[in-house]
């Protein structure tokens, strides 16, 4: 185990009943980063964050904390703590009893409790909040207290089951800074799950995608979204034009009746494909000048850019993000470079994505 890890899971199972709800699952989580667990409701994501808290019991595998085997070592003996979607803050105490309730069980006493919660308030700037009442709380400020409960025990570890979800757009976005800026600056592991793409995309140093009770594909938030493995995880992060082709050769694959340059390789001559490009990669022009004609079928304004969705020749159906504005009906080219096609085969693991890439790299990188 790398001197970095502080989590391992190891062939980690959870089955309920007949239900197995987390598959052979195995992944380190590394000292000091921020980690997002991202998939949809019912893939294993807060069962992950519960097995790591030892809220519930693995049936099957090894989870380790610092090297050490934890499967039986109980939530208080773990030096790991978790903020719930809900907050589960206790109504009828302050702001400072809330903060102060790990430290009151550990006994500790009354003078360094409060300099333990006078710090933890000013580290999330909620100064002279101390004897509020959490019903005259906001959501985000709620939110700060159930962060400042969690790290006034000094975790090594902090869990975020959702804590985002109840807020609006415009605080939502705020917290996401706030919760990055926090991490970077305290230097401890968050592991933060959701499932809005973008916040994982914005906040996190690693993200584990997650589908049926297991990890699709792990890498950085540039790596998942310019390499997706398969479909699954290009639909999941970000938009995307998924149109199905065929691998001609090395760097060369065809997709809406042309031949085109690509970066890709490693697969079968002629093996049937599917091809992304990002609606953020594909530039107006004219037909004439285009890689592909395509005609508009609608627009739609976003405020940044309009979002504008036309077909080609082959029924393929293309959407473009763009600032300039479009004439639904007309006959419109695509423009895009070879680095903007990303080729990949069906169903792809993310073990056999990897021992591919390695047959058409040269000294570590694409070519």
């Amino acid at each position: 185990m790398a001197e970095n890890t502080i989590i391992r899971f190891e062939d980690v199972s959870k089955r309920y009943d007949e239900m197995e709800v987390l598959k052979s699952v195995s992944f380190d989580i590394e000292r000091g980063k921020f980690y997002t667990l991202l998939g949809p409701s019912g893939c294993g994501k807060t069962t992950i964050l519960n097995l790591i808290a030892g809220f519930t019991d693995a049936t099957n595998g090894d989870i380790l904390i610092d090297g050490k085997k934890v499967n039986d070592v109980p939530p208080n003996k773990r030096k790991v703590n978790t903020v719930f979607q809900d907050y589960a803050l206790f109504p009828h105490m302050n702001v400072f009893e809330n903060i102060a309730f790990g430290l009151r069980i550990k006994k500790m006493n009354q003078k360094t409790i409060e300099q333990k919660v006078s710090e933890a308030l000013r580290m999330m700037r909620l100064e002279g909040y101390a004897n509020r009442d959490i019903s005259e709380m906001s959501g985000g400020q709620r939110q700060r207290v159930a962060i400042a409960r969690a790290l006034v025990n000094e975790p090594d570890v902090l869990l975020l089951d959702e804590p985002l979800s109840a807020l609006d757009l415009k605080l939502r976005t705020e917290m996401q800074y706030e919760l990055r800026e926090l991490q970077q600056r305290l230097g401890i592991t968050f592991i933060f799950v959701t499932h809005d793409q973008e916040e994982a995309l914005a906040m996190s140093d690693e993200i584990f995608v997650m589908k049926e009770g297991e990890i699709v594909q792990s890498g950085t938030p540039v790596d998942i979204y310019d390499e997706p493995i398969n479909r699954y995880v290009a639909d999941f992060i970000g938009e995307s034009n998924i149109v199905e082709g065929t691998m001609v050769e090395d760097y060369r694959v065809a997709f809406g009746g042309k031949v085109f340059e690509c970066v890709d390789g490693g697969m079968r001559p002629n093996e049937r494909v599917e091809v992304v490009v990002r609606p953020e990669d594909l530039i107006l022009t004219s037909p004439g000048r285009g890689n592909l004609v395509v005609k508009i079928d609608t627009q739609l304004f976003r405020g940044v850019h309009y979002e504008i969705i036309g077909y080609d020749e082959e029924g393929n159906e293309w959407m473009v993000h763009s600032t300039r504005r479009a004439i639904v009906g007309e006959q419109v080219g695509l423009s895009f470079e070879p680095q903007d096609i990303h080729v990949m085969r069906f169903d792809e693991t993310e073990e056999e994505f990897d021992a591919r890439i390695e047959t058409y790299t040269e000294e570590g990188e694409r070519v």
